[in-house]
């Protein structure tokens, strides 16, 4: 095709793969976890990390990573205490994170405010090669974690009292996944952009249940729609010139509303 003769195209394809087999282990635990909007609240609360990074000019990764990884832990904390209401943590702290990326903004110049857009909106046909290759890694980091802690990990989604009398470590790991997810959407973050992030966790898992019968075919089910809808968004983007990243995210809805409809009618067939 025309359009892979371009090094910016076969770069953003190359991140779409690698992301494909991220979002679709983490969005499983986290619909499982009733954890969905966890994904919004960190990609959020990462703005306030830019911002700080801004503040002290510094790569705003590293205050970005720093200031996610801390936020999860404070939101697994919160959990554990409001056990019954475990959506108050989110909901805490995505306004906190709001609140002091704000903040932190008004105490930056206009040019600052600026580059927040690169973060906000994102755009994968950007990306340069060394996030190309922290991405790779990223993904053979969370493929491994995931064939390692896949068991733990069910038990603790489904029933945490249960996975707690069998021994095993729930608030470690709980924290651990909370972190790794903190990272992988702070990674991904400039490349997708913050409103669309959690976009990509969720809706392909989501869709990738519907047509499943298993944890692990859900899992290979995502990777393929991954593939498939990041495919045909950047095909989109290119033929159109419309952005990248809500190209893509338009596509996975697109999917996931036909497969809503097609259970429908097949529902109502079989009555």
């Amino acid at each position: 095709m025309e359009m892979f003769q371009y090094d910016f195209i076969q770069r953003a394809f190359i991140a779409g793969i690698a992301m494909s087999f991220i979002t679709p282990i983490l969005g499983l635990f986290l619909i499982l976890r009733r954890q969905s909007l966890l994904a919004d609240t960190l990609s959020h609360i990462s703005l306030a990390g830019v911002a700080l990074g801004m503040l002290l000019q510094v790569n705003p990764t590293y205050t970005t990573l720093l200031i996610v990884v801390i936020a999860s832990m404070v939101i697994e904390y919160l959990r554990t205490v409001y056990r019954n209401f475990s959506e108050i943590s989110v909901a805490l702290m995505m306004a906190t994170g709001m609140a002091i990326a704000l903040v932190l903004l008004s105490f930056n110049t206009n040019s600052g405010v600026f580059k927040v857009d690169q973060y906000l909106f994102g755009s994968i046909i950007l990306i340069q090669e060394q996030e190309v290759k922290l991405l790779i890694i990223l993904a053979i980091g969370v493929v491994l974690l995931y064939i390692i802690f896949k068991k733990p990990l069910y038990v603790i989604s489904f029933d945490e009292a249960t996975a707690q009398t069998s021994g095993l470590p729930v608030n470690l790991i709980s924290t651990s996944f909370s972190v790794i997810t903190g990272i992988a959407i702070s990674i991904m973050m400039p490349i997708v952009g913050a409103l669309l992030v959690s976009a990509l966790v969720v809706i392909p898992s989501a869709t990738a249940i519907k047509l499943s019968r298993s944890f692990t075919q859900a899992v290979l089910m995502g990777v393929g729609m991954n593939m498939l809808g990041i495919f045909i968004g950047l095909y989109t983007s290119f033929k159109y010139d419309t952005p990248p990243g809500a190209s893509i995210t338009l596509v996975f809805v697109l999917i996931f509303m036909f497969m809503t409809v097609l259970f429908k009618i097949k529902a109502l067939v079989r009555k």
